[in-house]
Parts: structure tokens; sequence; C-alpha cells
């Protein structure tokens, strides 16, 4: 009896975790949205030495480039002229330093990877048109809101900043923010389902009042009968 008493008690706690609101609605978001293996390591700083030099070699790369002007083009030939010498000079040098010369490995792309590559590309490119049709034709006003947002957005920022610097500052986060959240996720938590319910209110606001006002646009099958 006792037993079952305790047993009822601790099913009723509260916040024991069931019930707690996990970003984008899924318990253990990183584990669903991370690749995993050495990737994931990577990202939440696991081996730190590795994740400390990738996150330095994308800096320099990028004061290259934008601090100090160098440009894509001379930076890959000159990388490529100084490769070439050096494993040339080592081999003609090795038979006089008494070292093995340098042993070229064989590397040719797998034609099933290739064509796994290619399936990707056109099946995220097809999704991307199915999305852009949808958008169009006035379905889903909720989602043509959000797109027209996100690239508006997108604009601001790409006034703002160029291209190169948008992707290292993309970069950077995912290396950064990933292991913030993994070290505070029940106060992030915490402060997303507040931030989702304001942000739901003020949509809902803005459908009463706005986007339930404006008028529909056919379909493309409604169109096309």
């Amino acid at each position: 009896m006792d037993h079952e008493i305790s047993e009822s008690s601790n099913a009723s706690v509260p916040g024991d975790g069931q019930d707690k609101l996990h970003l984008f609605g899924v318990q253990n978001p990183l584990q669903s949205a991370l690749p995993g293996g050495k990737t994931a390591d990577v990202i939440l700083w696991r081996n730190k030495q590795i994740s400390a030099a990738v996150l330095a070699g994308s800096t320099v790369i990028w004061l290259l480039f934008e601090r100090i002007g160098y440009h894509l083009i001379p930076f890959i030939c000159n990388f490529l002229i100084l490769t070439i010498a050096t494993l040339f000079v080592w081999s003609n040098l090795s038979s006089f330093i008494n070292k093995s010369p340098v042993n070229f490995p064989e590397i040719t792309l797998p034609e099933e990877f290739c064509n796994s590559v290619a399936l990707v590309l056109i099946q995220r490119c097809n999704e991307a048109v199915v999305t852009f049709r949808d958008l169009a034709s006035g379905r889903d006003l909720k989602k043509l809101a959000y797109a027209i947002f996100g690239l508006w957005v997108v604009s601001v920022v790409g006034s703002w900043l160029d291209f190169l610097t948008i992707l290292y500052t993309i970069f950077v986060m995912l290396l950064t923010m990933p292991p913030l959240y993994e070290k505070n996720e029940d106060r992030i938590d915490s402060y997303a389902k507040k931030v989702k319910a304001e942000l739901k209110r003020r949509y809902s606001s803005l459908d009463e009042k706005v986007l339930q006002k404006l008028p529909r646009l056919p379909s493309w099958k409604q169109r096309e009968h």
C-alpha cells in the first residue's frame, strides 16, 4: 500500500522533466539537430584542441580575406604553389638526406558518393521550388509572412556585412552557441517558453486584425480548373 502511494506521489510531482518545454519542441534538441560522431564533438567542444584549432583557423582565414585584403584566387594559387614546390624539393632531396620519399596516396571519389550528393542536391532544389510555389500561391499567409520577414532580415544583414563576414559569423555561432546552450539548457528553455508565448500572442493579434481580413487568392489547382 505504501509502495502504491509513493508511486502515485512520484508520478504527480511537477517539474520532473516530462512536462517541461524544450527548445524546438523536442527533448535533447542538440542531439536531434547536430550530426553524430566527430562533428558533434567538435561543435560541442568535447575535443577542445580540435575545436580551438578549427575556430582559430577560420579566424585566420577571415582576417586574411577581410582585414588584410587578401583575395581568394591568389590565396589558393599561392598555397598550391608552396605545397607543390615543397613536395617536389622533398621528393628530390630525400635520397641525399637518407629519408624515404613522399608516398602520395591515390585518392578517388567513389561513384556512389557522387551520386548520393547529386540526389540530395536535386531533392533540396525540388523542395525549394515547391516551397516557393506554395508561398506564391497564397495558400498559407502565415508561412508567407515568415518568408517575407526572413528575407527582409537577411537583406538588412547583407547590407551591413559582406558574404564572407556573414559566413564567418555563422561559423562562430555554430561553435559557440551549442555548448552554451548545453550548459544553460534549463534557463534558455524557460526564456524560450516566455518568448514563444509572447510571439504567439502577438501573431494571434496580427492574424485577427490584419491577416484574416485579407482576400485569399485561388490556389494553382483552382486556377487550372
